[in-house]
């Protein structure tokens, strides 16, 4: 595996390489990001990984400061993957060009996590796109969890006719159902046992909803998951896939998607 700091030392290397498969990471790498890089062997491509903790998707310092990172074991579990390349870029190398496409942010930035975190999806796309101005990636590899910003991704590459396809990859949850994140290397045995259960309860509502929408009682849901353990809920909310508001008709296509706190950590899902 190469690993590259400078990003015009990595162009020079990937110039003439026609098909690169391209899995964009913040570090801290666990099983979901393992099923991504396995799933863009698939693909036959060489595998880019990037590591770079964001700024400018962080709305509090401390929870930038706080966010689990541990580059030598990432390095190591990349290189028994087989990965062609990392690109681990600073802040000026990855922030000192102009780009040539404009951010494009739908509107769906505004909703759910977007509410709470005025600036997290534009940061988030800043960074993607600078990455993608960069590496030219035939695939761009994205995880369901993170549904709005892949949502938000795969819309501003549209808008920019960039050609590069995302590939959505299904969540990768744990035994105990909870989705794999990089924060929960930051919860300890209770509560990772805690957000277990916050699944299995989410989980049994939403089978309840498909036959009955009057389940999603949101006043009920929130009184039901604070006895479970959890400290806050930003948001809880049934919506349409489709469309992007909340449902009124139990028969359209529809996931339950929340942001809530276990002690300081924050955590988001979608079921």
């Amino acid at each position: 595996m190469k690993i590259f700091k400078n990003r015009l030392l990595l162009q020079k290397e990937i110039a003439k390489i026609n098909c690169i498969s391209f899995v964009p990471t913040m570090g801290g790498l666990h099983k979901g990001h393992l099923s991504l890089i396995k799933k863009a062997k698939n693909y036959k491509c060489k595998i880019l990984v990037s590591i770079f903790i964001n700024p400018k998707q962080f709305n509090k310092k401390q929870d930038f400061i706080n966010y689990p990172s541990n580059l030598n074991n990432d390095i190591k579990i990349l290189k028994k993957l087989k990965v062609d390349f990392l690109y681990t870029p600073s802040f000026k190398d990855i922030y000192s060009f102009k780009t040539k496409n404009k951010i494009h942010l739908n509107k769906f930035s505004n909703y759910l996590c977007g509410k709470f975190r005025k600036k997290h999806f534009k940061g988030v796309l800043n960074v993607v796109n600078r990455y993608l101005e960069i590496i030219k990636p035939k695939y761009i590899f994205l995880g369901l969890k993170d549904f709005q910003q892949l949502t938000l991704i795969s819309y501003h590459i549209f808008k920019n006719k960039i050609k590069t396809k995302v590939i959505k990859c299904k969540t990768f949850r744990e035994k105990n159902g909870v989705a794999c994140s990089t924060r929960n290397f930051n919860l300890d045995k209770e509560q990772l046992l805690i957000a277990s259960n916050v699944y299995k309860y989410l989980f049994k509502i939403k089978n309840k909803i498909k036959l009955n929408r009057k389940f999603f009682n949101q006043n009920k849901l929130k009184k039901d998951l604070f006895s479970l353990g959890i400290n806050k809920i930003e948001y809880i909310q049934n919506i349409d896939l489709k469309r992007f508001f909340k449902i009124t008709k139990s028969k359209k296509q529809t996931k339950i998607f929340i942001a809530y706190y276990i002690k300081d950590v924050r955590l988001i899902d979608n079921i």
